[in-house]
């Protein structure tokens, strides 16, 4: 009787795993969507990157649907069918937001299956050209003899700008004040405009300002100095050891999506990802590819939850 319970659990076993290849073998037969972050931003045009790769290489079309504010866009995948076509690309706000607020609709570990990470970049410490500051050490010096009395511009609370501006404040022990904005565009013109004294800007939207001369770069945030803006020193190295913050998105789906399927999603992302003219293009954008495979960026989210 026992042995043929096993034999049952066995067999039926191995026809989940078959249908389960079957199914990512024959993947996608519909169109795809990637439920991403606002229009207009870097996630939104890496999502489209990846989408027109992965529309090319699937024979299917994969179209990407716009949220902002990462909460609404987690509520609907992880409410999803779990069968490969609803996607999520998404920063570190997905699994950073379960710290700012308790009623979440969404747990980061428990409804969602992590794909890939998929890009990178650290942020750049940029001060208006008016701030008596050329370094680190002299903008901490500078923040500490005028208390709270510089601003720095901030879009979504707890988006990389802003929590790597609060580990900036708790680290150095200094007090400059948030200013928060509704648009990237909004702050950055308060910024060349000195309203705001400094940022801890994207890279991509800080270069042609740095560039031009219209904002000065300090160092960027990240535990190495960045290809991205080369001969710039991190914020670590040029006066305050230890600091690290950098700005990573990833794709996931939702948690019960097979894992043959989730395996084959991530391989068709890596391999867009890592074609040379994808890195290029992103690259240009002011980001970096990052690939890896599931259980890692798994295993980042959880140290962070």
């Amino acid at each position: 009787m026992h042995s043929r319970n096993y034999f049952g659990l066995f067999a039926s076993a191995l026809t989940g795993l078959a249908n389960g290849a079957m199914h990512a073998q024959d993947y996608p037969h519909n169109p795809v969507r990637i439920v991403a972050s606002g229009t207009g931003g870097g996630g939104d045009f890496a999502s489209r990157v990846i989408a027109q790769g992965l529309t090319s290489n699937l024979g299917q079309q994969v179209v990407v649907e716009n949220r902002g504010g990462g909460i609404g866009a987690a509520e609907v995948v992880a409410r999803a069918q779990p069968d490969g076509y609803t996607l999520m690309f998404y920063g570190s706000t997905i699994w950073v937001s379960p710290f700012m607020r308790s009623n979440l609709p969404y747990d980061p570990v428990r409804d969602f299956a992590p794909v890939t990470l998929a890009i990178r970049s650290p942020n750049v410490l940029a001060v208006n050209p008016s701030v008596a500051a050329k370094s680190v050490k002299e903008l901490i010096a500078l923040v500490k003899s005028k208390p709270g009395e510089l601003n720095y511009a901030a879009r979504a609370s707890g988006s990389t700008p802003h929590l790597a501006a609060e580990l900036f404040k708790s680290m150095a022990g200094v007090e400059v004040v948030r200013i928060p904005y509704k648009s990237n565009g909004a702050a950055y013109t308060d910024l060349l405009s000195g309203q705001v004294q400094l940022m801890f800007a994207t890279t991509g939207g800080a270069t042609p300002h740095i560039q031009s001369g219209k904002l000065r770069a300090l160092a960027v945030t990240g535990a190495q100095p960045s290809p991205l803006l080369p001969g710039l020193p991190t914020v670590s190295a040029a006066g305050l050891p230890g600091y690290e913050s950098v700005s990573m998105s990833g794709v996931f789906v939702p948690a019960k999506t097979p894992r043959l399927l989730v395996n084959r999603i991530s391989s068709e992302i890596i391999k867009v990802l890592n074609s040379a003219d994808v890195k290029e293009r992103l690259f240009g954008s002011g980001v970096e590819v990052a690939a890896i495979l599931p259980l890692a960026l798994r295993e980042r989210v959880r140290v962070r939850n």
